[in-house]
């Protein structure tokens, strides 16, 4: 299981004061308010940085870094990648699961035959469709209900469906 979550990706400075426009990767931005420190993949290593100020511009989140003062100290950051730890993470409720946890889990049926490998997870309006690489090479794209999703069970390493009628045509 992966230890860090991504949550954003600093896409550009805002302002002279040291600001940053973040891009969010996580499903609900507002958490950016909750969260008192990230680290920031400089490439090298992982920077711990202190939030300071959150606001949110449009679609992306303006954070303000401690001791990170004006657009000259902030600049060389741009387009890197800014993670949590697990442990910060935010609390699921039952039946919810990290896409990074489902990334690569076995795909089962119900008869336990090998269906292949959980590629992707797209996130529609409805409800999320899992992309399923088969044993075939064929991709499966499986909507994420429960009709569908019988079992997740990230320890064990599978997840267990039903292929409804007319999904693999």
């Amino acid at each position: 299981m992966e230890e860090f979550f991504k949550v954003g990706v600093i896409t550009s400075t805002h302002g002279v004061r040291g600001e940053v426009k973040v891009y969010p990767t996580t499903d609900d931005p507002r958490r950016f308010k909750r969260l008192k420190e990230v680290l920031l993949d400089t490439g090298k290593e992982r920077l711990p940085l202190e939030i300071e100020g959150v606001k949110f511009f449009k679609q992306f989140v303006i954070l303000k870094f401690k001791g990170i003062d004006n657009i000259n100290d902030v600049e060389k950051y741009r387009q890197k990648e800014l993670y949590v730890p697990r442990k910060n993470a935010v609390r699921l409720s039952r039946d919810e699961y990290f896409v990074a946890d489902l990334m690569g889990l076995r795909v089962i049926d119900e008869a336990d035959a090998e269906v292949g490998i959980l590629e992707e997870v797209m996130e529609t309006g409805a409800n999320d469709v899992y992309v399923i690489r088969m044993t075939d090479g064929k991709e499966l794209l499986l909507p994420a209900i429960k009709q569908c999703v019988l079992e997740v069970n990230v320890e064990d390493g599978f997840v267990r469906v039903h292929i409804m009628d007319g999904l693999l045509d």
